[in-house]
Order: structure tokens, then sequence, then C-alpha cells
């Protein structure tokens, strides 16, 4: 009996670390982390990919409740939270790009409810759900998954532990945010900018002409238009996003080559 005790604990121990990083990244990296996925799913996928990979890893026996457990579990988690980090950065992106569309078109005040984000213009909602239908259909939930099971063998328990340089990556790929913001927002920007010049022009020769009147369905429907029209742009752009973010994780976790 003590033997079967001392063994369930010993196998505690080693189970441990794949869940901590496994249920740390399930609880960062987008789509799994929105409200609408529950608690229980969760620690269900968690619970399952640890059966998966725990026969395939030597794991090493550390006491959790030690310093160096207690550090273990930090590093463990960090790198869970960081590698969904990396990809939560490409959806701010397409919040931010969603965002500058509703602005230049007048529909800021239109915002809907998120489950992950709270409240965001309806734009955001609606490339919000373009970009996660890309991201299925490139198989990048598998690839995230490959990427984690992967990470066991290149950022070893109890080995490798997250550095400064690691946070110095993340930092210059937050200016993705920005950058991927704009590149999905330009094509209807520009074009409201265009809109924006004519509509002062007409101001200017017609003094007497209600421009709010007149102004807000212009805009309205100039930005509707452009952004059907550049919607395949706008998805090669969410794609090349999604891909971008994988390579960082990669490149964080140190996987070499394609999975």
């Amino acid at each position: 009996m003590e033997l079967f005790v001392a063994d369930l604990v010993e196998r505690f121990y080693t189970a441990l670390w794949p869940f901590l990083r496994i249920g740390a990244m399930l609880l960062a990296v987008p789509i799994l982390s929105i409200d609408a996925v529950t608690v229980r799913i969760r620690v269900l996928l968690t619970l399952m990919l640890t059966l998966m990979i725990y026969p395939l890893v030597e794991w090493p026996i550390i006491d959790p409740v030690s310093a160096a457990g207690l550090s273990e579990i930090v590093n463990q988690i960090l790198i869970g939270v960081l590698m969904g980090v990396f990809l939560q950065i490409v959806t701010a992106a397409v919040v931010l790009g969603g965002q500058a569309i509703a602005n230049a078109m007048g529909l800021s005040m239109a915002t809907m409810v998120d489950p992950g984000l709270g409240n965001v213009p309806l734009v955001s909602q609606f490339l919000l759900i373009l970009a996660t239908l890309i991201f299925l259909s490139i198989g990048g939930h598998m690839l995230v998954i490959g990427i984690l099971l992967r990470s066991f063998e290149t950022f070893p328990v109890g080995v490798a532990f997250v550095q400064t340089a690691n946070f110095a990556n993340l930092v210059e790929w937050s200016s993705m945010i920005f950058l991927g913001g704009v590149l999905l927002a330009l094509p209807v920007m520009v074009a409201l900018l265009l809109v924006n010049a004519g509509v002062g022009v007409i101001t200017r020769a017609a003094p007497s002409l209600n421009i709010f009147a007149v102004g807000f369905p212009v805009f309205f429907l100039t930005g509707y238009a452009v952004l059907i029209l550049s919607m395949s742009g706008m998805a090669a752009r969410m794609q090349w996003l999604w891909m971008e973010g994988i390579e960082r994780v990669k490149d964080f976790v140190q996987v070499p080559g394609v999975l």
C-alpha cells in the first residue's frame, strides 16, 4: 500500500509540470480563452493533452512545495501564458483595425459585447469572427498544439527557464498590434479620407447644405462598399498575421522547421 501511495505521489509530481504549461496556454490562447469556452472544457482539454504527452517524455521529479518546485511552477505558467499572449497580439491587431474602420465610418458607438474582449465595435466583432475562421481553416489550432507538445523537448522542464530576451521579443512583437491594425484598416481609411475631402469641397461650394444629413450616409455607404471590395485582401493579411504569430511562438520555444 505504501509503495502504491509513493508511486501515485511520484506520478502526480511528474504530471504536474505538463498540466501547468498546457493549462496556462489554454487560458491565454485565442478562441479557447473566451468565456464561451467554460472552465470544464479547458480542464478536460488540458487533461487530454497531458495524458497524450505524459508517456513520451522523461519528467523530472521536483517537489512542488520546495523552492525549486515553486520556481518551476511559475516558470511553466509563464511559458504557457506567453505562448498564448504571442497569438493574442494578432487578435488585438484585428480589434484595433476594426475600431479604426468603425471610427472612420461613424459607427464607433455601435458596439457589441464580445465574450473575450468586452465591448467592441460591430466591425471589430465581424473581423474577429472572420479572423477566427481563418485561423481554424489554416489549421492554426493544430499547429499551436503541435508546438506546445514539441516545446517539452526543446524547452524541457527543470532545465530551460524564461529569459529576459523572451520578454524583449514579446515587447517587439507587440508593435504588430498597431502595424497589423493599420494594414487591415488602410483601404477603408484611405477611401473615406478622399470622401471626407470631397465632402469638405461640397461644404465650401454650398454652405447652406446640411453636411450632417449628407455626410453620414455617404461615409457609411462608401465604407461599407470599400470593406466588401477589400475583404479578400483583409483575409490574406489576417492569414499572414496568424502565420507570423505562430512563427513567433515557434521561435519562443525554439521549435525548428515547420511542423
